[in-house]
């Protein structure tokens, strides 16, 4: 046996997501090199590992049985090096984290900072839909998550980071309405909805519930960039949290659409069970919040109340009406 520690990682990676392309993603690395260290990992080995069938990887129970030794064997070394930093006098350890898919323009702002301050630690964040997010909080797999809506099931202790504003969004190739949009006028427009387990996705269909409309669904996309192009294609229109919206509304790809009752507002909060047992790191985390969000704030969102638009003073001045 000749394995390498950054073979035993890639293989625990692509175990932990069950395709060589999203291990790629996430490690950083091409396709092909994680690939080929993880045949030149297999080829150690007389039993299977995994097995692909179709176009899905499959891990066997020996293939599971090696990647929890492999975590142990990881998590040792990180602990070599926490240990060493610490010594130094640093703060160290892992902090994560898993973020709804939009949150990924909000939660690296709230990071910045805090990981200059303490070089020793170690960031771990899973972009991806609610439903997998509230998995991994209710799985103890995270030190926190971010989400604009927490189901009402859940139980969980929540700081409040910031507002989440939701308006229709059109195209570069629409006309900007010249009155504003009614909730009559919504259920002829063809709509661009995410997939099902998006936070988004989810504030929509509430919107839709509470207000007795039903809408024309032109199609479902995955992520909110693909909705996004879409939209700018001019293959309809979509319902979008503003945060992620800011060069395409300044370069004029993107406009908001003055829609009654809109925007539609939740908080983005970053949320955790009761009980949790704290690390160090996630403890200085929530402390260095507290004491620092209002100025994030102000350095690096204020833009949000400075859009020029002319949807956003007109829907505040008609919200009431349909």
């Amino acid at each position: 046996m000749n394995y390498t520690l950054h073979q035993l990682h890639v293989f625990a990676k692509v175990v932990q997501t069950k395709s060589i392309t999203r291990a790629s993603e996430e490690l950083y690395l091409s396709q092909p090199a994680v690939s080929i260290q993880l045949k030149n990992f297999q080829d150690q080995f007389e039993i299977p590992l995994y097995e692909v069938v179709g176009r899905q990887l499959y891990v066997t129970d020996f293939g599971k049985e090696i990647y929890m030794m492999a975590e142990r064997i990881i998590n040792e070394v990180y602990a070599i090096n926490y240990k060493t930093m610490a010594y130094k006098g640093f703060l160290t350890g892992r902090l994560v984290i898993s973020v709804v898919s939009t949150g990924k323009y909000v939660m690296p702002y709230f990071l910045t900072d805090f990981l200059k301050i303490h070089s020793g630690i170690d960031l771990v964040m899973d972009v991806t839909n609610k439903s997998k997010v509230i998995n991994s909080l209710q799985n103890n797999e995270v030190d926190f998550a971010l989400v604009s809506v927490i189901p009402d099931e859940l139980k969980v202790h929540k700081e409040a980071l910031m507002e989440n504003q939701l308006y229709v969004i059109g195209g570069r190739g629409g006309q900007v309405s010249k009155h504003v949009i009614s909730k009559d006028e919504l259920k002829d427009m063809p709509l661009i909805f995410r997939e099902e387990g998006s936070g988004t996705r989810y504030v929509m269909e509430n919107y839709f519930n509470k207000n007795k409309i039903t809408v024309r669904k032109k199609m479902e996309l995955t992520s909110n960039e693909a909705v996004k192009q879409a939209v700018i294609a001019g293959l309809g229109n979509s319902i979008m949290p503003l945060i992620g919206l800011r060069n395409e509304l300044a370069v004029g790809d993107l406009k908001i659409m003055p829609t009654a009752g809109f925007p539609i507002k939740s908080q983005w909060q970053l949320i955790w069970l009761p009980g949790k047992k704290m690390s160090p790191v996630a403890q200085a985390y929530i402390e260095y919040l507290k004491k620092n969000k209002v100025t994030i704030l102000k350095d690096e969102f204020s833009w949000i109340n400075d859009i020029p638009t002319f949807a956003k003073s007109k829907t505040k001045q008609f919200k009431g009406r349909s």
